[in-house]
């Protein structure tokens, strides 16, 4: 007899622990969609967004989340991206994107993803013999690229680029080249209906007045996605947070959104957002805690 009844109750104690996890991996779900319903539909054609942050908050995970959003799509997706990389090797967006579930070797070798290393194919701008820094060229093997695609994947294109200051220093300081740049891919949306996304420092300019950069930028911008301190300074259990004015289309119109985040350190140099919500009054103000991973610093 107490076999039997100990029998029971370790069985009642395990039903009751699937349901416990059932529910929370329920719940994250959920969470995992309060980003995504702030961008607006889950397909991004034709509109631009911009990530801007600064030392303190980085956005970085917020690319690597529209990142991952983009390829996972169901495997007869036609969803593309074209990736411009002034900040890190392949191998630092592979091993992030790994811990969230998406393999880029395999995307790559499926023609899903196409990555532009600037720093291995022009990484002192040799490829700009107008002192270009190498845009022009680059520019042009990024149409190419779209261009070459079956017709049903062109409207299914999201162009990314890491980091926007960064490009600043491949075109030697020149303001002019990296708006011109940015137009072009610009005209990508419109002829082909991509998707661009960048992401910019947003506090390295000493300038008191904003610089023309940001505010063309934030002109082209459809959507807004703005990673800061908290307002009332540091605390124990958020680290920032995220302000999305969506100006696009459909019933995202103009809605804004702000999410406060955590950030905890993992093994191997991670950081994941961990779970959590709380609703607030104002506006649609939540915690924000879901399954991202960032690449911690050293």
């Amino acid at each position: 007899m107490p076999i039997k009844r100990e029998t029971c109750i370790d069985a009642g104690e395990i039903t009751s622990l699937f349901e416990k996890r059932k529910t929370k991996k329920k719940r994250k779900m959920e969470q995992g969609t309060l980003l995504d319903e702030a961008l607006g539909s889950l397909h991004l054609s034709g509109r631009v967004v911009l990530l801007e942050d600064c030392v303190e908050t980085s956005a970085a995970f917020v690319l690597h989340h529209i990142l991952k959003r983009s390829l996972s799509q169901p495997p007869h997706s036609s969803n593309v991206v074209v990736f411009v990389a002034f900040a890190h090797p392949f191998s630092h967006y592979d091993r992030i994107l790994r811990r969230l579930g998406c393999n880029l070797v395999v995307q790559r070798d499926n023609n899903r993803f196409f990555f532009f290393d600037v720093l291995v194919d022009c990484p002192d701008g040799e490829e700009g013999k107008n002192s270009d820094g190498g845009l022009v060229a680059l520019y042009g093997k990024i149409q190419k690229t779209i261009s070459a695609l079956p017709q049903e994947n062109k409207h299914c294109v999201t162009v990314m680029i890491d980091d926007i200051s960064l490009m600043e220093v491949a075109a030697k300081g020149s303001t002019n080249l990296v708006l011109d740049f940015l137009h072009y891919c610009h005209t990508l949306v419109s002829e082909f209906g991509c998707s661009l996304v960048m992401l910019n420092h947003d506090d390295i300019y000493s300038d008191t007045v904003r610089p023309s950069l940001i505010l063309q930028m934030e002109y082209l911008a459809d959507i807004l996605i703005r990673a800061e301190p908290l307002a009332t300074g540091l605390a124990s259990d958020v680290h920032g947070q995220l302000t999305v004015l969506n100006s696009g289309k459909e019933r995202s119109r103009n809605k804004l959104s702000n999410f406060q985040f955590k950030v905890r350190k993992t093994v191997s140099n991670i950081s994941i957002l961990e779970a959590g919500l709380e609703d607030h009054l104002c506006l649609r103000n939540f915690k924000l805690w879901v399954n991202i991973a960032i690449e911690a610093p050293k």
